[in-house]
C-alpha cells in the first residue's frame, strides 16, 4: 500500500509541476522504479552481477580442485590395492 501511494504521490508531484511531456514524464517513471529497485535488491541483500561472477569462478575453482584430489585419491588407493 505504502509503495503504491509512494508512486502516486510522485506523479502527482510530475503533473503539478507541468512536466506533462511523455518522454520527461517516462523518464521519471524509470527513475522511480529504478530506485524502488535499488531499495528493495538492497534490502535483500543480493549480490550484484559482478560479484556473482566472481562467486561463481570461485566455485569452479574448488570444484576442479576437488576434482583433482579424488583423482589423487582414486589413483593412491589403487597403488596401495596393487602392493
Amino acid at each position: 500500500m505504502n509503495n503504491s501511494k509512494f508512486v502516486l504521490n510522485k506523479l502527482a508531484k510530475l503533473f503539478e509541476q507541468g512536466l506533462l511531456t511523455s518522454k520527461d514524464l517516462g523518464n521519471e517513471i524509470l527513475t522511480i522504479l529504478k530506485s524502488k529497485r535499488d531499495e528493495i535488491v538492497f534490502k535483500m541483500k543480493l549480490t550484484s552481477k559482478d560479484e556473482f561472477d566472481i562467486l561463481s569462478k570461485r566455485v569452479e575453482n574448488l570444484e576442479k580442485k576437488i576434482g583433482k584430489l579424488k583423482i589423487k585419491k582414486l589413483q593412491k588407493t589403487k597403488r596401495a590395492k596393487k602392493s
